[in-house]
């Protein structure tokens, strides 16, 4: 399987969000993101994304999907990866996420559950945050050097 990380298109929008459908994660407010949305390309097929919220020296990981056939394959750390080395390059040192079922995934990247209430105020404030996730959804955050 020979995949790119690459940045997202304006035409790769409709193919995240169906994927994010799909997968059953939150979709709301990703159209905001797309300069900072990173998608998995196996040829023309995309077949997995991930999503950063920028926020100052704050960001939001997000919408972090894999196609159910092409997982197992590593798509989802090289995603995670990508994503948190373009955190870096703009300047992020701490990253939020909220999780339901992916806790232990995320921790071999450094990140470490934590109370909603100690995330970043201007990431309280996103709509995943606000309304998409459900209140039951662990917060976690890592720290980038």
């Amino acid at each position: 399987m020979n995949v790119v990380i690459a940045a997202a298109t304006g035409a790769d929008l409709p193919i995240v969000l169906n994927l994010l459908q799909r997968c059953k994660l939150p979709q709301a407010g990703l159209e905001q993101h797309l300069a900072t949305t990173l998608v998995a390309r196996e040829g023309i097929r995309i077949v997995g994304s991930a999503a950063l919220e920028l926020y100052g020296r704050a960001a939001l990981l997000r919408s972090v999907a894999v196609e159910p056939s092409s997982r197992g394959l590593g798509l989802g750390e090289q995603l995670t990866n990508a994503a948190l080395d373009l955190a870096r390059s703009r300047g992020v040192r701490a990253i939020y996420l909220l999780t339901d079922s992916a806790s232990v995934f995320f921790l071999r990247f450094g990140f470490h559950r934590v109370l909603r209430t100690d995330v970043d105020p201007a990431v309280q404030g996103s709509v995943e945050f606000t309304d998409a996730c459900p209140q039951s959804a662990l917060a976690m955050r890592a720290d980038l050097a």
